[in-house]
């Protein structure tokens, strides 16, 4: 009984500490959105985000999406060819990069390079002092700190993803016309044929979220990061782990809004 006894605690103080900080990131994350429409706008200060998550992110989101385009377009080639259904390799390869492929991996991409840049810079602010040096200048370090990195996030993501796109495609279209001998007319005919607007619209709207999601968990834990060195450090590893694992989590749930009908 003493061992039931303990196990039910630990896991009651287990889902209230789960609930406690569910409710800390939902009203940071509405502080910080409220911040965004409320003057004054450090406009400066989003164009920087906005370079840093989208320019500076470019080449590894384009590489990601490259050499997965073409990963795509071999292996649906080798399981369509089972059933002598390889005309629909360019059908898969658009549709699984516009909806899925795409805007996750991209959001894995930046979670890892961005959301740990943005937790290692506000951690060190926070451990510094600089933060409260911001309240004393009388600057509200959340409009000047979140608010331009969450919309900038919101911002920059779903054009990367739009690039990244084009780029899964090309390479799909890359290997499957100079590798598995599909006619580029025809290859480029179907791809135009079977896409559809609420493939790419439903995609960039995920993009939309991740790039909040990446931003909020990047501020969140920079924000309230202690302890020093190792406090900075544990912020930047929860940042990228939070970001990732809500990115998987909000796919689903908004792909089963998008496509459950």
């Amino acid at each position: 009984m003493n061992r039931i006894a303990s196990l039910l605690t630990a896991i009651g103080r287990g889902t209230i500490a789960a609930c406690a900080e569910t409710g800390k990131i939902a009203v940071f994350a509405a502080e910080g959105l409220s911040h965004i429409v409320r003057p004054p706008f450090y406009g400066r200060l989003f164009l920087t985000s906005l370079l840093d998550i989208g320019f500076f992110s470019l080449p590894v989101v384009a590489l990601t999406a490259v050499f997965t385009g073409m990963v795509l377009a071999l292996q649906s080639y080798t399981g369509f060819s089972r059933f002598s259904a390889q005309g629909a390799v360019a059908n898969l390869v658009v549709l699984s990069v516009t909806r899925e492929l795409g805007p996750v991996l991209a959001g894995l991409m930046v979670a890892g390079r961005v959301g740990a840049a943005m937790a290692a810079e506000l951690g060190t602010m926070r451990v510094t002092d600089q933060v409260d040096a911001l309240t004393t200048l009388s600057t509200n370090p959340m409009k000047y700190l979140v608010a331009p990195r969450l919309l900038a996030g919101i911002v920059a993501l779903p054009m990367l993803v739009l690039i990244a796109d084009i780029l899964g495609v090309m390479g799909g279209f890359i290997v499957s016309t100079l590798k598995l001998g599909f006619n580029a007319s025809t290859y480029l005919t179907n791809t135009v044929n079977f896409v559809q607007a609420d493939d790419v619209i439903s995609g960039l709207a995920k993009a939309a979220v991740f790039g909040f999601l990446i931003a909020l968990m990047g501020c969140y834990h920079g924000y309230n990061s202690k302890g020093g060195a190792q406090g900075v450090g544990a912020a930047t590893t929860s940042a990228v782990v939070s970001a990732s694992i809500l990115i998987l989590a909000f796919d689903y749930v908004l792909t089963e809004m998008f496509f459950s009908r």
